[in-house]
């Protein structure tokens, strides 16, 4: 009975780390193509940092067959991506002003942030 109790909590605290506390690694833009990976529900990276008034193009990558991931909305920018599983989709991001852009699924499960800078 107690290890019952254990596993319970130790669940408990996974989805605690999991839904509210981890967050993946950021990217800073660099010369070439920004990658997304979409896979075990999340965007990896999902802080991206971006130049300011500079279009720039970010291929996702999704390898989740989980049905939410298969959109991508970044609602400030109007833009609205289908996500093709196992298959590479380039988004363009037009010249922005600087802020912070998120950007996620349509139940936002999924969730991520565009740093324009």
């Amino acid at each position: 009975m107690l290890w019952i109790n254990l596993a319970g909590v130790g669940l408990i605290v996974l989805i605690v780390w999991w839904f509210w506390i981890y967050k993946s690694p950021s990217i800073a833009l660099q010369e070439g193509v920004i990658e997304v990976i979409v896979k075990d529900g999340v965007y990896q990276p999902s802080k991206i940092k971006i130049r300011a008034n500079e279009a720039t193009t970010i291929t996702f990558n999704r390898v989740d067959p989980s049905p939410c991931s298969e959109t991508l909305l970044i609602p400030d920018l109007e833009i609205n991506a289908t996500l093709t599983l196992n298959k590479k989709v380039s988004v363009e991001i037009p010249a922005s002003l600087p802020g912070r852009y998120p950007f996620h699924c349509q139940m936002k499960m999924y969730a991520g942030e565009l740093v324009v800078e």
